[in-house]
């Protein structure tokens, strides 16, 4: 039973629990930055680029058929994920900022 030690020993490492506390905070904290994007963010763009909705934006590769559907690239939802990303990493960097603050 030396191998369920050892891995109770690994699992209960403060890493190891942080990283899943992190795990756990990162995938709630997903769905704000969801809505952020999708209801604050993209409608502001769609004022400024006169009512785009930036997640609708494809290019058409390939238009319907009578027996097929569209072939598009959807770039937009594409761009809307990347922003996404980057407001996720800049939260994120403001609470590790802030973190590391208080351990000084």
């Amino acid at each position: 039973m030396k191998i369920i030690k050892e891995f109770k020993d690994f699992a209960t490492r403060g890493n190891v629990v942080d990283l899943a506390i992190g795990v756990v905070i990162g995938a709630s904290f997903n769905s704000i930055t969801n809505s952020l994007v999708s209801d604050i963010i993209n409608p502001i763009l769609g004022i400024l680029t006169n009512k785009v909705d930036l997640s609708e934006q494809v290019f058409v590769l390939q238009d319907a058929g009578a027996s097929s559907t569209a072939v598009v690239i959807g770039y937009g939802n594409f761009l809307s994920n990347i922003l996404n990303f980057l407001i996720i990493a800049f939260v994120l960097f403001l609470v590790i900022k802030q973190v590391n603050k208080l351990t000084r």
